[in-house]
This record gives structure tokens, sequence and C-alpha cells, in this order.
């Protein structure tokens, strides 16, 4: 490995003022979203998460699917998906031929209030950014495109 050179050094500050920016943004973001569907709809992001994965597939996913998509442990689903079905709005249905797996879909309730929620979740997202016109929009996500997808590392 060659030593670095001012351009590469400046290049590597640079980036890593980026990710400090970003990851400020995303904190500051992201907690007053928390707070918001807290006070809003007495419920948590994470919760919020499992039901936005569900609403995508309709029919519903096996615990193993929604936490892979979710990146994050079967444990943690395990217990949001506990107090969704408590609530009435999700539900377990056996898998024909393999007694020790359960698919998780939304039912219409549950639809119905991710629905709610989801467009609350629009309009905030659309507050906190509101200094961002459509065209930087565009041009950010454009940019971060260029990031790698997944690095390989596992939350």
């Amino acid at each position: 490995m060659s030593a670095p050179t001012a351009k590469s050094d400046a290049l590597s500050k640079e980036r890593l003022r980026l990710w400090l920016r970003m990851l400020r943004v995303t904190r500051q973001v992201e907690a007053a979203l928390r707070e918001k569907l807290r006070l809003e709809f007495d419920s948590t992001l994470p919760r919020f998460d499992v039901m936005a994965a569900l609403y995508r597939d309709r029919e519903g996913l096996k615990m193993n699917e929604l936490s892979k998509r979710l990146r994050v442990s079967n444990g943690n689903v395990t217990g949001i998906v506990d107090r969704l079905a408590e609530d009435g709005l999700v539900e377990r249905i056996a898998i024909e031929g393999d007694r020790r797996a359960t698919r998780v879909r939304l039912t219409s309730s549950g639809c119905d209030a991710f629905t709610v929620m989801a467009e609350a979740h629009e309009g905030w997202v659309n507050e906190l950014l509101d200094g961002v016109d459509a065209e930087d929009a565009h041009h950010i996500g454009e940019l971060l495109h260029r990031l790698p997808a997944d690095t390989g590392a596992r939350p």
C-alpha cells in the first residue's frame, strides 16, 4: 500500500466529513420520526418498519424472511410481531408441510392502520426535509446510488 498523497488525504477527510453529516442528519430525522410515531400513533419505528415490510408483501412473509428483509434478528421481529398480533394488526398463518414455520401478514385492520401511518410518515419526512427542493432531492438520491448498496456488514 502506497503512502497517501495530499490529494488522497484531502479526499479521505472530505468523505469522513460527508459521512458524519449524513449520520447526523439521519439521526435527527430518525429521532423526529420516532417521536411523532410515539405521540400520534402510540407506535415505534421498528413496529412501523415491520408493518411496512408486510404491507409491501400482502401475502405475508415467513418470520426469517421478515428478519432478513429488515436486517434484524429473529428475536427482535418475534417480539414486535407478538405485540402486533395482540393488537389484531397481523395474523400468523401455518405453512403447510412445515410445522415449525409460520407466515405473518397484515390483517385488514393492520393494512388500514398502516395506510394512515404511512401517509403521516410521508408528510413528516416532507416537512423534515423542507429545505430540499425536488431537483436537489433527485440529485442527492443519484449521488447516494453511487455508494455501495451492501458492504456485507450485518447489524
